[in-house]
């Protein structure tokens, strides 16, 4: 494949297919054309699928340690090129260069841990003679590749979010047809390009773009494909899981993730990491700090010093190493944080800083005293909009955080270990993280929600054990 980004290809059974049709990839910081995008059409896709399907059992037989070289090798590879990486990153989502060299940094350790649960995968021995009529048997289990996988995902992290679908599933001996969003499909070409050089059996592979209704529809439904995993919106993931029949599922959608700030937290500790979890990538994370609960005695002080720092972020072109804040992916995506932002004003709130777009750049926003039913508090906003309120106790901050549609990760900043111990248990939440903004994640921990947040955990080795199948074996030695 050419190593211009002008005009890409599908890549389909471990070759470069020249699309039947292209559509123009756009930035969303400037708007100018960055490269032409293939449509796939159903025969397309059909052969996509097909090519998963003849070289599953090619997958299958591959031993671990070969499985592990491989995406060690699309670790190195990647951290060789990580420099070109993180500018795609910026090109195509906007991503200040920042945040996506951080990205790019992930996305290798994330390889490098799927490496080493490929050749973890293993089963257990069953006692059978622990169960009366179970005397001499032995019996054990294994963990066998489910098979053909589709993977759909998002635009927030497109390199990362590629490899928690494709670093497990390899190392399981899977095949994949990924189809990555719309928007961002060129650091799927080139993590595509990345396994072919690390050698890859042609068809365990296949990237295909298009429309969520024609490929992702076809991936979804088409009976050769075993599983779905997808990342994105709860309406786009409701709607695959009423699809896919049989098919395992698994889900990571969204939230609107909150922190409650107790009575005597150190304020200016918190401070930077409160920005970062609100305003990095634009807010455009599910794990974004959307919803602030700070106790009446800490309140004001936070409000004060989070709205000076928020108005101190540089905000324009994601290519620039001093921006911190860059455009949202599509200008309705501004224009719905914009009317989210007016309804809050209308209802009430107040604007304490931001509230304005400059271009597809919307200014990072603060919004005090915000009524709990409003779309800035009770829908996720998926923009750099945060949501501060006052409360008088935990209890009552905890009750707030679980009156919600979501339930992805929650943080709390306590100097009371029992406080801290009631609000993980109170808290209804896949993820509670402890003196610490629930926009943390590394890449091995399990991650995943309840609620509207999904279905299923990611980390390597938990989505490993969701793409295999357990077999179990037992010798009756009568």
């Amino acid at each position: 494949m050419s190593e211009s980004i002008n005009k890409q290809q599908l890549f389909i059974n471990g070759e470069w297919v020249e699309g039947s049709a292209y559509t123009k990839l756009t930035s969303p910081y400037s708007e100018k054309e960055i490269a032409q995008i293939p449509s796939a059409n159903d025969e397309e896709i059909d052969h996509a699928i097909e090519a998963a399907f003849q070289a599953k059992a090619v997958m299958a037989k591959m031993p671990a340690h070969q499985r592990a070289s491989i995406l060690e090798k699309v670790s190195v590879l990647l951290e060789e090129r990580g420099d070109e990486a993180a500018i795609l990153l910026a090109k195509e989502a906007a991503k200040p260069l920042v945040y996506a060299k951080a990205e790019v940094s992930r996305t290798v350790q994330t390889y490098k841990f799927a490496a080493e649960e490929a050749k973890r995968l293993h089963g257990e021995m069953i006692p059978m003679d622990a169960a009366p009529g179970g005397e001499n048997r032995i019996a054990y289990t294994t963990h066998e590749p489910i098979g053909v996988i589709g993977a759909i995902t998002p635009f927030n992290f497109p390199l990362n979010l590629v490899a928690h679908k494709l670093g497990p599933a390899i190392a399981a001996g899977n095949t994949v047809v990924l189809k990555p969003a719309s928007q961002t499909p060129l650091t799927s070409y080139f993590t595509a390009k990345l396994f072919e050089d690390a050698g890859l059996p042609a068809g365990a592979l296949n990237v295909i773009t298009g429309g969520g209704r024609i490929v992702g529809d076809k991936i979804v439904t088409d009976e050769r494909v075993n599983m779905v995993t997808f990342t994105g919106s709860p309406g786009v993931g409701i709607g695959i899981r009423n699809k896919a029949g049989l098919k395992r599922v698994t889900l990571e959608l969204g939230s609107n993730a909150a922190v409650i700030l107790d009575k005597e937290v150190n304020i200016d500790k918190i401070i930077d990491r409160c920005i970062m979890g609100a305003f990095s990538n634009q807010g455009q994370v599910c794990i974004s700090l959307q919803r602030v609960y700070a106790h009446e005695d800490v309140y004001d002080s936070f409000v004060e010093k989070f709205v000076e720092a928020t108005k101190k972020l540089t905000i324009g072109d994601p290519l620039d190493p001093e921006t911190d804040v860059s455009a949202l992916i599509t200008p309705g995506d501004v224009d719905r944080a914009l009317s989210w932002i007016h309804e809050a004003k209308q209802g009430g709130a107040t604007i304490a800083a931001g509230g304005e777009a400059e271009g597809h750049i919307l200014q990072p926003t603060v919004i005090l005293d915000a009524d709990s039913n409003l779309k800035v508090s009770c829908q996720e906003v998926f923009a750099p909009i945060v949501v501060i309120n006052k409360v008088k106790t935990v209890e009552e901050a905890i009750n707030l955080v679980n009156d919600s549609r979501f339930g992805l990760q929650a943080g709390i900043y306590t100097e009371n270990v029992h406080t801290a111990f009631d609000a993980a248990d109170a808290l209804h939440v896949g993820g509670v993280l402890v003196n610490d903004i629930p926009t943390f994640r590394v890449d091995h921990m399990p991650y995943g929600g309840v609620k509207e947040s999904g279905t299923g955990r990611e980390g390597i080795k938990y989505a490993v054990e969701e793409m295999t199948e357990m077999k179990l074996v037992i010798f009756n030695r009568n």
